[in-house]
């Protein structure tokens, strides 16, 4: 080898060097930080280049939660945190960060109250590069059946006269107390306690029961509907060729279908529609089962809209599980595209707890997909009346999200947002209250041929 070939070659090693060193002292970029307050939990997310280690350390009182974040410097994008939190955010209540030593950043969130951090790191995905999360879960979460009943019980009092007031019953619980108030008692047999017991309500009727285990009386057997707006928070689903986000006209299309439900009754039954989600945020397909089983839900929608590599495809699809596998080779792309949303969303792995989470989705019935191929049709005849359709028949497919043992569930693929015309469609306030009708007639028809029963599953 010539000396000047020798000498280029240990020139270009030395920059090398230098770039490596300059590399490795300026650490992970960050790219940016995200929000997301939901009553369920909040989420703050940092996504960078490269993987970030943390340690962390949550203290009580008062409640905040440090963490360490090392191999970065304290840049503008970190400080972005402060200006992003919002006042009505649930758990959190401010945001410190700070170069607590060369290469490290102490966070700090200052919390509204006790939570059960979750803090975990997400592989790139899509279009995420690395991140960090923040999981933020109340210590006593919310019952969403009693919070059901309870709006009941509100629409009930504000629609009749004032009622007359009871005697005050033993404090057993909140929402016992509240079903007291709102139930027509006969007056006791001479010689019994006035003063009743309560126990807790199931989906049939909230119950109210004497000390002798009598019932004494009840409210109405509501009728609950999930609806399952699809994706959300880190995980926009489908973006049309006019940046137009799946997550967001589902979730419209259920507020307004919410509207319809909770306006409604069957054979004298009032009906009560449960989201799975409200508001932009992520929830993992299986906790978007369980709400549903929590509630004892009667029906579990899911509402999405499709999306393909090419413009062309067009029309609206309903879905149901499938136990033998997909009814075609797109439905079992679709399913596919579908059950990928916790790793775009960004799952905890590592808190999931894989056994229940098995033995759930290994439930699903024949029973529960019989009723849903008849839901399903009851659904698609309507949607063909506004609308195109893609299959003229209800599809199925190994979607997770449907696999419910006990609820008749569909996966309804509104339109296609890939479609520029059907992505105007999706955001027209025309189209979106035309497909809430359909949806909610079809409901109507299923419910017309498949009375609610009674119901003894647990909540």
């Amino acid at each position: 080898m010539t000396l000047p070939r020798r000498r280029q070659l240990l020139q270009l090693g030395t920059l090398v060097l230098l770039l490596g060193r300059q590399h490795i002292a300026r650490g992970a970029t960050i790219l940016a930080v995200r929000i997301w307050p939901a009553p369920d939990y909040s989420r703050v997310t940092i996504e960078s280049d490269a993987l970030l280690t943390v340690r962390q350390q949550f203290v009580a009182s008062p409640p905040r939660l440090a963490v360490d974040i090392e191999g970065i410097e304290l840049n503008p994008a970190l400080r972005e945190l402060v200006a992003k939190l919002k006042a009505d955010d649930p758990y959190i209540s401010g945001i410190r960060a700070g170069q607590f030593a060369p290469g490290v950043v102490r966070m700090v969130l200052d919390l509204k109250q006790p939570v059960l951090p979750q803090v975990f790191t997400l592989p790139p995905i899509a279009a995420y590069q690395h991140r960090l999360v923040f999981d933020l879960y109340p210590t006593q979460p919310a019952d969403p059946l009693e919070a059901l009943i309870a709006e009941r019980m509100r629409d009930s009092r504000s629609g009749a006269t004032a009622p007359t007031p009871a005697a005050p019953a033993a404090p057993v619980d909140p929402l016992g107390e509240l079903i007291a108030r709102q139930t027509t008692r006969p007056a006791p047999p001479a010689g019994q306690p006035t003063a009743p017991v309560l126990i807790a309500p199931d989906a049939d009727s909230a119950r109210v029961t004497a000390r002798n285990g009598t019932a004494i009386g009840s409210t109405d057997r509501l009728i609950i509907v999930a609806l399952d707006p699809g994706h959300g928070g880190e995980d926009p689903g489908a973006i049309g060729p006019n940046g137009t986000r799946e997550k967001d006209v589902v979730l419209q299309i259920a507020h307004r279908m919410r509207d319809r439900i909770n306006a409604a009754s069957i054979n004298g039954n009032p009906m009560r529609a449960f989201l799975t989600r409200d508001a932009d945020f992520f929830v993992p397909l299986h906790v978007r089962v369980q709400k549903a089983r929590r509630v004892q839900a009667d029906l579990f929608v899911s509402i999405h809209a499709d999306a393909f590599f090419t413009p062309r495809p067009q029309g609206a699809s309903v879905f149901a599980l499938s136990e033998r596998g997909a009814s075609s080779s797109a439905a079992r792309w679709l399913a596919d595209k579908e059950n990928a949303a916790d790793a775009v969303g960004g799952l905890n792995v590592r808190a999931r707890d894989a056994q229940v989470q098995r033995a759930l989705l290994d439930m699903s019935t024949t029973a529960q997909i019989n009723d849903s191929l008849k839901l399903g049709s009851a659904l698609l005849g309507e949607i063909g009346k506004v609308g195109k359709l893609h299959k003229p028949r209800v599809e199925q497919a190994s979607f997770a999200v449907l696999k419910a043992p006990d609820i008749p569930s569909v996966l309804v693929e509104t339109a296609f947002i890939s479609n520029p015309d059907e992505e105007a469609r999706l955001k027209s306030d025309e189209y979106q209250e035309q497909l809430a009708d359909a949806l909610m007639q079809g409901i109507r028809r299923y419910f017309a041929a498949n009375p609610p029963l009674a119901r003894n599953r647990p909540v």
